[in-house]
């Protein structure tokens, strides 16, 4: 499973956002932006460029919410930001959203070095724990014949076969232990109490924190302001829908939050506007959909079905995240009884639409 990069441009948003702040923390640089909350940005080494983790005032010190990856530029930063901000107050825990080596990848770390207990749902715990130990391995039968179905030629195959077993290579190795983090949960982190709001579709069971009382929610990658979360079908479960997981989290959240809530993304700008965000979220991917079913009208191949649902080029660098991203959508075609799927005799996948 390839999440080193896990987000895709799917447009801009049609409806207005209010972005909060007409600044943004330099690297490294933590800024207040409410009362007992920092803002602070650490560079990452994708195409994004950057993650927004965040330092909610604590009893002890300060709960951090997502790392950065662990690479030796982010540790760097991180020193920094101990020096500078946390030398007198500690971190008191660390809470990750999800398993994505940018969310995860410092946590193992920072645990260590200040003694302090992690915060994860079950769920994405234990795959980052089994993906860490993958680390090193040789690609598994499985995955060839995954992407082999998908129309992968000899060279997008070395691909794969050479980019496998690097997820922990950015992720330091997490606690033996851990706090789970599940739906429902309330946590007091300081005076404030936070609740656990957890989303499916780009990571098993993705934990958005959101306070009431302050109405702010930290979101992860499960809102963002300007793009579309990677929805994804990985080797290790290939009949998967994620797609639908991520429907119906979208549709849980427009009923659940407030629209002036201000939402503190992990990419991109702090803002408010949620509903308008999520209804857009949701439009881009059933015009994804509606593209697909037309194009699909003569029999394709994963691999041939990128035109119909990105904008963006598809080169070396995107190609697993755009193929696992065409299955999750065929996929939820299939399930929904409006696509068929024949395998030929080289283990490819035609998918046709149902006229």
């Amino acid at each position: 499973m390839n999440a080193l990069i896990h987000n895709k441009s799917m447009g801009k948003s049609q409806k207005s956002i209010d972005y909060e702040f007409d600044f943004r923390p330099e690297p490294g640089e933590a800024i207040d932006i409410l009362p007992g909350l920092k803002w602070l940005r650490l560079p990452l080494p994708f195409m994004l460029g950057h993650i927004n983790v965040w330092l909610l005032e604590d009893s002890s010190g300060w709960a951090l919410v997502d790392t950065g990856v662990c690479t030796s530029t982010t540790r760097e930063v991180w020193n920094k930001v101990i020096t500078e901000y946390l030398e007198n107050e500690p971190l008191s825990r660390v809470l990750v959203t999800h398993l994505h080596p940018d969310h995860v990848g410092c946590a193992g770390w920072l645990c260590d070095r200040f003694g302090v207990g992690l915060y994860m749902a079950r769920g994405e715990y234990l795959l980052c724990r089994v993906l860490v130990s993958d680390t090193g391995l040789p690609a598994p039968e499985e995955g060839r014949k995954f992407y082999q179905a998908a129309g992968f030629s000899g060279e997008h195959m070395h691909r794969y076969i050479e980019l496998f077993g690097s997820f922990g290579k950015v992720v330091a190795p997490l606690p033996q232990s851990y706090h789970r983090l599940f739906d429902g949960l309330k946590i007091n982190i300081g005076r404030l109490e936070w609740q656990i709001i957890t989303g499916q579709g780009h990571s098993p069971e993705h934990a958005c924190l959101f306070c009431p009382e302050s109405n702010v929610l930290i979101s992860g990658d499960q809102i963002l302001p300007t793009i579309s979360s990677n929805v994804s079908v990985f080797p290790t479960e290939p009949n998967a829908n994620p797609l639908a997981g991520w429907f119906e989290s979208l549709h849980r959240l427009e009923r659940l939050l407030p629209d002036n809530v201000l939402v503190l993304p992990a990419h991109g700008k702090p803002f408010r506007g949620v509903k308008s965000r999520l209804n857009t979220l949701i439009e881009e991917h059933e015009t994804g959909l509606r593209k697909l079913r037309d194009f699909c009208r003569k029999p394709q191949r994963a691999v041939d079905v990128f035109p119909a649902l990105f904008k963006s080029k598809i080169t070396n660098s995107n190609l697993i995240m755009a193929t696992g991203e065409a299955v999750a959508h065929l996929n939820y075609l299939r399930f929904a009884d409006e696509m068929d799927s024949n395998t030929d005799e080289s283990g490819v996948n035609w998918y046709q639409t149902r006229l």
